[in-house]
C-alpha cells in the first residue's frame, strides 16, 4: 500500500526505487494502478496517462521490460473496462430502481439521452475516451447501465486500451533518454496532465455558458 501511495504522490522516483528494490513489484503495481483506474468508478483520481508516460521513461533506463510491461498494461486496460461493464450492468438497474436523490439526479433524469449517445456513438466514446482522466473511468460503467452489446464494447475495449497504452508508455521509452526530456521531466508530466484534462475542461465551460446564456 505505502508503494501504491509513493508510485501515485511522486511517480518518477517512486518508480525508479521500486524498480531497483523488486522488478515484479514494479509489474504488479502498475498493473494494479492501471486496472482500478479504468476498473472502478471510485479510482478516477488515479495517475494515468502519467503513470504510463513515467513507466516508458523508467523502463528505457533500467531493467524494466518495456514490451513486457506494454501487454500486462493493455491487459490491465482491458480487464479495468470489463470489470467497470459489469458492475455498471449489475448494479445500474438497482441504483436506478432505489429512487433516491443520486438515481434521480444524475441517472434517471439522463439515461434516454445517455442510451441514445451510446447507441449512436458508444464505440468511439469507448476508444476515444481512454484519452480523457476521469472520463475513461466514468464510460464503461455506463455502457454497462444502458446495456451495450457486450461484443462491441469489448471490441472498442481491445482498440482503445492498445491505442492508449502504446501511446504514451511508448513515447516515454523512446523521447525519455533525450537529455532535455530528462532536465524538464517533470514539466513534462505537469504538461501531460493539463493537455489531458483539458478537453473536459474545456466542456464544463462550455456548458456552463450555454446554461447561463439560458437562464
Amino acid at each position: 500500500m505505502d508503494n501504491l501511495i509513493e508510485i501515485i504522490l511522486h511517480t518518477d522516483d517512486a518508480l525508479l526505487a521500486i524498480v531497483s528494490n523488486n522488478i515484479l513489484i514494479a509489474y504488479l503495481l502498475l498493473f494494479i494502478i492501471i486496472l482500478l483506474e479504468t476498473g472502478l468508478i471510485v479510482f478516477p483520481f488515479l495517475p494515468g496517462d502519467g503513470l504510463l508516460f513515467s513507466a516508458g521513461v523508467v523502463a528505457a533506463s533500467t531493467n524494466l521490460n518495456v514490451w513486457i510491461l506494454l501487454v500486462i498494461l493493455i491487459i490491465a486496460a482491458i480487464l479495468g473496462n470489463i470489470i467497470n461493464y459489469a458492475v455498471g450492468n449489475l448494479i445500474g438497474q438497482k441504483i436506478i430502481e432505489s429512487n433516491t436523490y443520486f438515481a434521480k439526479k444524475f441517472l434517471i433524469k439522463h439515461l434516454p439521452e445517455t442510451q441514445k449517445f451510446y447507441d449512436k456513438n458508444g464505440g468511439k466514446a469507448i476508444i476515444l475516451g481512454r484519452f480523457f482522466p476521469i472520463i475513461r473511468t466514468f464510460i464503461p460503467f455506463f455502457a454497462g447501465i444502458v446495456k451495450m452489446e457486450k461484443t462491441l464494447f469489448i471490441r472498442y475495449t481491445i482498440i482503445g486500451a492498445i491505442s492508449w497504452i502504446s501511446l504514451f508508455l511508448l513515447v516515454g521509452f523512446f523521447v525519455g533518454e533525450i537529455v532535455w526530456v530528462k532536465n524538464n521531466y517533470g514539466l513534462i508530466f505537469l504538461f501531460l496532465i493539463i493537455i489531458s484534462l483539458l478537453p473536459l475542461l474545456v466542456s464544463i465551460i462550455r456548458k456552463l455558458t450555454t446554461s447561463n446564456r439560458y437562464n
